[in-house]
């Protein structure tokens, strides 16, 4: 029996996440024993301010990389939209899975009248840390003001219905909401052309040391072609315009009857300015 490590967060989302590929895993290979090492990186540990203001994608991804090099694990499960279009020259993307919903959810405070963004009064506060969300939503509703609103999901819906909270709503993935079993919060789902979603949500994708040939076959069964001939897109994409958490980058994606079709859009973070 072969026993296989996988690396992941530490957050409740990281670690559904990392559960349902070790259960994929025993699902295809019953005979080899999979299990899940969980740590904190330094996205995890800052949360008092806005992911953009302080660093990239890698703030996700170097502390698990350094345990999978000196091989205390044999892969990372990783939210591929926090992954890196570049990787250090050691690993690789070796499985991407089926992609989860990848639109955005607009969440209300529990009990508000208000179905819509468009409803809510001037001066009202909606949470999120993505400066991508940010400069969309404040070039369709400059009504409306946003705040930072991190932590991990639980903590941002606590915030979110304090009575005493200031936000009226918050802007969520919508795959996490859903692998989460938080669906039934969903007030909306918001999509392009008011709201593009970013390169890689609602996808996993699982990094390892590059040319790793045993883990690679082990994966080979969880690989989804759709979702990943979408992610290379929307992935390359970015890295040609060397977007990151600093740069508002959104994209529509889909591939359907050997058809790719992609639509993006750059904001100007004031929102003022677009090209789609």
């Amino acid at each position: 029996m072969t026993s296989i490590r996988i690396g992941t967060r530490t957050s409740q989302l990281a670690m559904v996440q990392a559960e349902h590929v070790k259960s994929e895993l025993e699902r295809y290979h019953s005979g080899d024993k999979f299990d899940i090492h969980s740590m904190k990186t330094l996205g995890d540990n800052v949360l008092d301010k806005p992911l953009y203001t302080f660093g990239g994608k890698s703030l996700w991804t170097s502390e698990l990389e350094a345990v999978l090099l000196d091989s205390s694990i044999d892969m990372i499960v990783h939210s591929l939209k926090d992954v890196p279009t570049t990787l250090p020259e050691e690993f690789e993307i070796a499985a991407i899975l089926k992609r989860e919903d990848p639109r955005e959810a607009l969440v209300m405070k529990a009990g508000s009248p208000y179905k819509s963004l468009k409803d809510l009064p001037k001066g009202a506060v909606v949470g999120t840390s993505s400066l991508r969300r940010i400069a969309q939503l404040k070039r369709a509703y400059p009504h409306l003001q946003f705040m930072s609103a991190r932590g991990n999901l639980n903590t941002r819906l606590a915030k979110l219905d304090n009575p005493a909270s200031e936000y009226s709503c918050l802007i969520l993935a919508a795959a996490g909401l859903i692998r989460l079993g938080f669906k039934e919060r969903i007030t909306m789902y918001l999509e392009s052309p008011e709201l593009f979603y970013a390169v890689g949500q609602g996808a996993l994708g699982i990094e390892i040391r590059k040319n790793d040939k045993n883990i690679l076959s082990l994966l080979e069964p969880l690989v989804d072609i759709p979702t990943t001939y979408e992610c290379i897109a929307e992935r390359s994409l970015m890295r040609t315009l060397e977007g990151g958490c600093s740069i508002p980058i959104g994209v529509n994606c889909s591939y359907n009857n050997g058809m790719l079709t992609m639509k993006s859009t750059v904001t100007s973070v004031n929102g003022e300015e677009q090209v789609a």
